[in-house]
């Protein structure tokens, strides 16, 4: 199996975290849990399905999986390849016209929010691609060709840097009082940047943290508290939304 990170040029760091190119020559079933920015996949051979109450829905070749709430299962078929786009938390909205939200929890054709012949032109020009460098190339050319010259939303990308810096604990109101704004514009703009209201994106940070701390020799009982739990029963409950599992049957098969 490979999964290999490959880095943006410069014009297009603010807006993509990295790109991975994904092969696996096996058929697998597996778990994705959520992280903080969209992500595009270009299916360059092979077929993706995602799994939902044990029925395999077949993906577009190309599509964008927006920011969710909880894991999703997908199966990929045999000798699969794939290029991944991770976009940064306010990458997305300097490429395309759909507000961010309107991706939460869904996972659609890239016909849906780019143009079907030029999406098409990607996929027919990866098929003959022969190294992963040309494939980053052809799927850079393509984000370049739809980047935006807008101006990024700078409250908001403080906002994400507050929620980062408390590891997700920060609350709402008080994120409002340290940008000085009201609780409803800040939400409709963070909505339509980052793909969901701050207290899910808060969440998934905070998720993201406990996993991290998990790796560690700390105790369930104190990861629950450094992040901020009210108690052990929320910390279960918020932790099988998003991995389907226990922390303690996770913690054992890390």
């Amino acid at each position: 199996m490979k999964f290999d990170k490959h880095f943006p040029t410069a014009q297009l760091k603010p807006y993509i975290k990295y790109f991975v190119v994904s092969e696996n020559e096996l058929e697998n079933e597996y778990k994705v849990f959520p992280s903080s920015g969209l992500v595009i996949g270009f299916q360059y051979k092979g077929k993706l399905s995602v799994v939902t109450n044990n029925r395999e829905n077949r993906l577009t070749t190309a599509g964008i999986t927006g920011i969710s709430d909880g894991y999703k299962i997908f199966k990929n078929s045999a000798h699969i390849g794939t290029i991944l786009v991770y976009f940064t938390e306010i990458g997305f909205t300097h490429f395309a016209s759909h507000p961010a939200n309107e991706l939460f929890n869904l996972s659609l054709s890239l016909d849906d929010i780019f143009n079907k012949n030029s999406v098409a032109e990607v996929e027919e020009k990866l098929t003959m691609a022969i190294s992963d460098k040309q494939r980053i190339k052809i799927v850079e050319q393509f984000l370049l060709s739809q980047l935006k010259d807008i101006e990024t939303d700078k409250l908001i990308v403080d906002a994400v840097k507050l929620i980062y810096q408390t590891n997700g604990t920060i609350r709402i109101k008080e994120l409002n009082e340290k940008l000085f704004i009201s609780q409803s514009p800040f939400e409709k703009r963070f909505r339509k940047v980052v793909g969901t209201t701050a207290k899910k994106f808060a969440s998934i940070v905070r998720f993201n943290s406990v996993l991290d701390n998990l790796n560690e020799t700390k105790s369930l009982t104190e990861i629950c508290y450094e992040n901020n739990f009210f108690d052990q029963a929320h910390f279960i409950k918020d932790f099988k939304q998003f991995t389907g599992d226990t922390p303690e049957n996770f913690k054992r098969f890390l």
